[in-house]
């Protein structure tokens, strides 16, 4: 529990825990399915991945009437140092 405490100090934990969410996916990832992943709205998980669109760190790439999400390599890094954070505290 207090490991989950330093970590909020550091980082917001629902947009930390989303990039980390989608790094370690196995199948394709959409907002509905991250939103319920880390227990959060789905206005509020797709605010999310807007900004982080904007800061190149995913991308929506469109198929069909489906948005997928993948990382950029920007947030493929971003991620893997949350992971390594995280684990350190």
């Amino acid at each position: 529990m207090q490991n989950k405490k330093i970590f909020g100090v550091f980082f917001r934990e629902k947009p930390a825990m989303l990039l980390v969410d989608l790094k370690n996916a196995k199948n394709p990832v959409y907002a509905s399915s991250l939103s319920k992943a880390i227990d959060c709205t789905y206005s509020h998980v797709v605010k999310i991945l807007q900004e982080m669109e904007k800061a190149d760190l995913i991308n929506f790439d469109k198929k069909g009437r489906l948005k997928l999400l993948t990382l950029t390599k920007k947030g493929q890094e971003v991620a893997e140092h949350i992971e390594q954070i995280r684990s350190i505290l």
